[in-house]
């Protein structure tokens, strides 16, 4: 009895033992508010004006794209340090800025919705220094595109929502790739396998294609348990695999962004009292670092 006793004492301590930690993530959350929040979920950071895409840079340092508003009509892309002093300021001068992105040699990607979409590169003494135009609908403009990213072959990935269409666009704006999409796509991802990912926005879900545009995953409140996915804005396909996805739509106590596994399994998810949810959101470890090349 006592050599069972003690056989069960060390299966359930080395089960226990082996048992992996829960998952924890710190992160940059865009949208009606704007804040980083560490691992435990205490807001470390706010900047006080909404925004629609940001990233915490390698010199902690914030650069955000921001929504239209009294001081900013047209939307701007500005960086600030942590203590919200502006050290770079690009003002928009048509409808709406919708995506920013630092680029490795300084510069900083916009696009600029309205008549005339365009990608623009500007350095940081505010001059334009490249312009791409697209093409894209423009009876909306608030639905014309979003997470643009500029891609290492130095083409640009443009997620077209109401025209349901992700294309790839040189640099003379010269379309050399697309494909259609279930529904509005938010967010285009290029992976290191050549597939792109893409957030579907109000069709709730996340697809992945290959170089041909044959879906090879996807992911959908049918799938996962209590449907939590309300508007799938921003997506993060993290270093594990994993992605993580927002809930744009998700209100007061609602899961606002949630890890899923490539076998569709919820490792992690996050809610929080806000009324309103989130935009789009940059991943951070927990030093509140990103990672080295993240994927969104």
């Amino acid at each position: 009895m006592l050599r069972l006793f003690s056989l069960l004492a060390i299966a359930v301590f080395a089960s226990s033992a082996g048992a992996a930690d829960p998952v924890k993530h710190a992160f940059l959350a865009t949208g009606g508010e704007t804040f980083i929040t560490d691992e435990a979920g205490k807001v470390t950071w706010k900047y006080a004006h909404s925004s629609r895409d940001g990233w915490v840079l390698d010199s902690g340092n914030v650069l955000l794209a921001l929504s239209k508003s009294k001081t900013y009509p047209h939307g701007a892309v500005i960086e600030v340090d942590k203590d919200g002093k502006t050290v770079f300021e690009f003002k928009g001068t048509q409808a709406e800025v919708n995506t920013v992105q630092p680029l490795t040699d300084g510069k900083v990607l916009l696009t600029e919705a309205g008549d005339k979409p365009r990608i623009l590169e500007v350095g940081r003494d505010g001059k334009i220094v490249a312009e791409v135009g697209l093409t894209a609908q423009t009876k909306d403009h608030h639905l014309q595109t979003r997470m643009t990213r500029k891609l290492a072959n130095g083409n640009y990935l443009v997620p077209q929502l109401l025209d349901r269409v992700v294309r790839e666009y040189d640099a003379k704006g010269k379309m050399v790739w697309e494909v259609k999409t279930p529904h509005m796509p938010f967010t285009a991802i290029r992976l290191p396998d050549g597939n792109t990912l893409i957030g579907c926005t109000l069709g709730n879900l996340v697809i992945e294609v290959d170089k041909d545009g044959k879906e090879v995953w996807r992911v959908t409140n049918d799938d996962l348990p209590n449907k939590p996915i309300n508007d799938a804005c921003g997506v993060q396909r993290l270093e594990n695999g994993n992605t993580v996805i927002t809930s744009h739509h998700a209100t007061a106590n609602q899961v606002k962004l949630l890890e899923v596994t490539r076998e569709k399994k919820v490792v992690w998810t996050y809610t929080d009292d806000r009324r309103g949810g989130i935009h789009h959101f940059q991943i951070l470890d927990a030093k509140g670092k990103p990672e080295k090349h993240p994927l969104r």
